[in-house]
């Protein structure tokens, strides 16, 4: 018998799982392929945590891949002798967040491990900000960010906010690697856990803490006011765990006129106002848009259901409204943060920004122009954290902002992920600061372009889904790497960064990249366009990046499809 159908019947033996759970899978009885996939291997666990679809089996996000990842950060955690320091728990909107959430506390509980448990669903960076404030040693969040209806997920996190770092999520994934997911998990009941002191619900005390944190880091914090009876706003937070606090700091700020989209406001997993509820996508703005033409709004802004993203949509010049993609906005803000500290005269000391490989340079002109040190990361909002731990050590260096092109923005070290809730406040504040000067965000996009030069980025997604999706993108990086291309699109290529390996090649030369390994191809053209080459690390697909100066928009387009073309010759 295959090693998946021995795993399967095992499943349907085991006395752990419910009635309802067993008739999942004896529907599932007569499909060799859904029994394959999700029994031949559990869920991978990383820095990331865990993602998937919920489903009963391995392979899926359910209660026992959830108790059993929490066990094997119980393990580390008792191997760190870290136990009673406790764990923060939080959770989104998505469907069986909450039971996923309970599950992870009643394991720490079983392990003699005191659990922080929010007693309602929060955002992504309250939960970092919590477990920080609480002095916890880790953190668990269960969330899939963006992803659709079908998904939920693991996130977790260490003692200084940010996510897992590799050498402590390598021990996690050992652990559970060898723990039998039934027999050697542990686990008390919820009340018994309660009861015991080993679960603390926490909740309005730690809203108050971590809005006033948010509130503080205004740079301007008489603009909204200078506006307040001309500025309107619409918010949608596709119901997802931003319908409170992200309403709550706006009007905290001044802002009068807030219009919610009223269908969107209600907590739904299943989402049933959007295919998909991502701020990246033009089409969750629908219903606000309507409400913005009808109210006469500025601005349509969206976060998403674990509110550590956001989105928004702006008045253009001629009335319409336009999208401002993440790099856009990571620009703005960067922009708009300098010159409120230059206007004032309040720029700190030795002040720096921090931004990920794979997001605009046109940051790097505006730290460069303002004497701003600019740091470049790899993608994910731990290695921002890094940084800023780093800068702390020393005492030497402000932090005045951190962005990933995916829509990520951070001001502020109360937290170590991005905050969607802080990032709609400074969008607030920023949209109040143009409007008295007779500016949308639009404009003030244009005269950046005007001042350094026009910037385009775009990303291009193949997706390789099935079994054999990971060994197709680790094939389709590899022959990269063994035959690096020289040319894109008839324009050279005059250096080659490979994060994997950790050098960076140009004019025959080779230098390390002084970064943490990471499974990325960077490419710069002798024009200084760059092409970045990169596996998600939560979905099934090779994502190409694009950071381009042209001369305008159909100039950029032009140079992507001829990029393209190339790179899809290499597949």
């Amino acid at each position: 018998m295959s090693k998946y159908l021995e795993n399967y019947q095992k499943w349907l033996s085991a006395d752990a799982l419910s009635e309802d759970e067993k008739q999942e899978l004896r529907a599932i009885e007569n499909d060799p392929k859904e029994i394959e996939f999700r029994f031949s291997q559990g869920l991978s666990f990383g820095t990331a945590g865990l993602r998937g679809t919920m489903k009963t089996g391995m392979a899926a996000m359910n209660r026992h891949t959830v108790a059993h990842a929490t066990q094997g950060l119980a393990s580390l955690i008792l191997k760190l002798g870290r136990s009673a320091d406790g764990v923060a728990i939080a959770y989104d909107s998505r469907n069986n967040s909450p039971l996923f959430a309970k599950t992870a506390a009643c394991v720490l509980a079983a392990n003699n491990i005191k659990s922080y448990l929010f007693d309602d669903l929060r955002p992504t960076p309250e939960l970092s900000f919590a477990l920080r404030e609480l002095r916890c040693v880790a953190g668990i969040n269960i969330t899939a960010s963006h992803n659709p209806k079908e998904y939920n997920g693991y996130k977790a996190y260490w003692e200084d906010g940010a996510q897992l770092p590799p050498e402590h999520a390598d021990i996690v994934s050992e652990e559970i690697e060898h723990l039998d997911i039934f027999a050697d998990v542990k686990i008390m009941d919820y009340e018994e856990a309660v009861g015991a002191g080993l679960i603390e619900i926490i909740g309005a005390e730690m809203d108050e803490k971590y809005l006033a944190q948010v509130e503080a880091q205004a740079v301007n914090p008489s603009a909204v006011a200078k506006v307040a009876d001309a500025l309107s706003i619409v918010y949608t937070p596709l119901h997802g765990t931003g319908h409170r606090l992200v309403p709550e700091i706006m009007r905290r700020i001044g802002l009068k006129h807030l219009y919610t989209v009223d269908e969107q406001m209600v907590i739904d997993g299943n989402f049933p106002t959007v295919k998909k509820p991502n701020p990246e996508y033009p089409d969750v703005f629908t219903q606000g848009i309507e409400i913005a033409n009808r109210v006469g709004s500025d601005l349509v802004i969206a976060t998403d259901p674990d509110a550590d993203r956001v989105g928004v949509m702006t008045r253009t010049a001629n009335g319409s409204f336009t999208t401002i993609t993440g790099n856009q906005m990571g620009a703005l803000l960067a922009d708009y943060i300098i010159t409120a500290y230059n206007q004032s005269g309040t720029m700190p000391h030795n002040p720096y920004m921090v931004k990920s490989i794979v997001s605009t340079e046109l940051v790097s002109k505006i730290c460069a122009a303002n004497n701003v040190k600019m740091h470049n990361v790899l993608t994910g909002f731990k290695f921002i954290g890094e940084v800023i731990k780093n800068y702390e050590k020393t005492g030497d260096g402000s932090f005045l902002f951190g962005f990933e092109e995916s829509y990520g923005y951070l001001k502020g070290t109360y937290a170590r992920d991005k905050d969607a809730v802080v990032a709609s406040m400074l969008i607030c504040e920023m949209t109040a600061f143009y409007k008295a000067k007779g500016m949308t965000l639009s404009d003030a996009l244009h005269a950046l372009w005007e001042k350094y030069g026009f910037c385009y980025e775009t990303n291009v997604e193949i997706y390789m889904e099935g079994l054999d999706g990971a060994a197709r993108m680790a094939a389709l990086m590899d022959s990269l790497r063994k035959n690096p291309p020289t040319e894109f699109g008839g324009v050279a290529v005059d250096m080659i960064a490979d994060y994997k390996t950790g050098i960076i090649t140009e004019k025959g030369e080779e230098r390390p990249t002084g970064l943490p390994s990471s499974n990325v191809l960077y490419y710069r053209l002798c024009n200084g366009d760059v092409i970045v080459a990169r596996p998600s690390g939560t979905e099934p697909k090779i994502k190409y990046y694009y950071m381009l100066t042209a001369k305008d928009t159909a100039d950029a387009e032009s140079k992507v499809a001829g990029y393209q073309a190339s790179l899809d010759k290499l597949a």
